[in-house]
């Protein structure tokens, strides 16, 4: 079997995945190669990683460089995924920065991956809550079509990184030590702007058009162009909740032909990475402590609008530091070279 130098830029919570996604999904890794702010050692599951600070050079005879990105602010992927392009690698991007690039593909792997070929050395990984829905709703769209879409997101702390994940864990430290009139005075540094911990807030991202989020506007222009509809009428709210990692969606649809909830249970049962937990009456409907380091997206409460025609309910969960972002972009890797062969 044909190697490939692989080189993983970034070493927080969805670089430390990716390395492990490398490995648990036997990747054809020649040399790996891991590059970040400052050189380090570090540790992933028993296995030791030297980093080395990231240059150009750090790109010579790379054949696929997963940039981990860095939502919400311009990610390394500006500086140097030209850089690691001129010297013949396939960016793999999960920042933000060429997701609407039109000359960029954005690709999830079990929606559009016949979109890798169109790629001119850099392959844009979708926003982690568009990953989720588009994968559930994909079968759906090809098979009925869907008009419209009303999706309330769940957010895991982990989606804005290791240091809001700290932040969930000592605020309800403190508060679960009878400490509340101190939470603000014990907890500092935080990395979101509300307090997590006993808490939700509509808010991730900045603010911006008609007063959506711009995790919001993401939702609506990324499903557009992975699902090549511009037509889809979405309309989305994102949250931010105190769990640690597993986003959630309760997601709305109308679709332009009827399909009956059983009819629905079946065609996502069958459709590539989506494994269906439908049996309310037993307590069974997917939770996010529940898909922690799964690569699939669980779809549940699978119910029809008992008001509206051909309107449907569904519940999505994924593991947003793997299939929203991880193992995605291993995916979209693994697309790369069996177009390659």
């Amino acid at each position: 079997m044909k190697k490939y130098n692989v080189c993983v830029v970034g070493v927080g919570v969805v670089g430390l995945e990716m390395l492990r996604v490398l490995k648990q999904r036997n990747f054809p890794v020649g040399q790996l190669r891991v590059l970040a702010r400052s050189a380090r050692e570090i540790e992933v599951d028993g296995q030791k990683y030297s980093v080395e600070a990231i240059s150009p050079e750090g790109f010579n005879d790379v054949d696929i460089a997963l940039f981990a990105g860095t939502e919400g602010e311009k990610g390394a992927a500006v500086t140097y995924a030209p850089e690691a392009v001129k010297r013949g690698a396939v960016v793999i991007d999960n920042g933000a920065d060429f997701r609407m690039d039109p000359k960029v593909p954005l690709v999830v792997p079990e929606v559009n991956s016949q979109d890798v070929k169109k790629h001119k050395g850099i392959i844009a990984n979708p926003n982690c809550s568009t990953i989720q829905m588009v994968v559930a709703l994909s079968p759906i769209h090809k098979k009925v079509g869907i008009k419209r879409i009303i999706v309330t997101t769940l957010q895991a702390s982990s989606g804005a990184g290791k240091s809001a994940v700290e932040q969930l864990k000592a605020e309800t430290s403190v508060i679960s030590s009878g400490g509340f009139d101190r939470l603000h005075a014990d907890v500092k540094n935080k990395a979101m702007p509300q307090q997590l911990a006993f808490n939700v807030f509509p808010h991730i991202g900045g603010f911006s058009e008609d007063d959506y989020t711009s995790e919001e506007w993401k939702m609506v222009k990324e499903t557009h162009k992975i699902m090549h509809d511009d037509k889809i009428k979405i309309s989305a709210t994102t949250v931010r909740v105190p769990v640690r990692t597993g986003h959630s969606e309760s997601v709305y649809i109308e679709t332009k032909k009827p399909i009956k909830p059983q009819e629905l249970r079946q065609l996502l049962s069958k459709s590539p990475g989506i494994v269906v937990i439908d049996d309310p009456k037993n307590n069974l409907y997917p939770m996010p402590k529940d898909v922690e380091g799964r690569d699939e997206t669980f779809v549940g409460r699978i119910r029809r609008d008992t008001f509206v025609k051909n309107g449907l309910w569904l519940w999505v969960v994924a593991d947003n530091l793997r299939k929203g972002a991880a193992t995605n972009a291993v995916q979209i890797a693994e697309c790369v070279i069996s177009n390659s062969k």
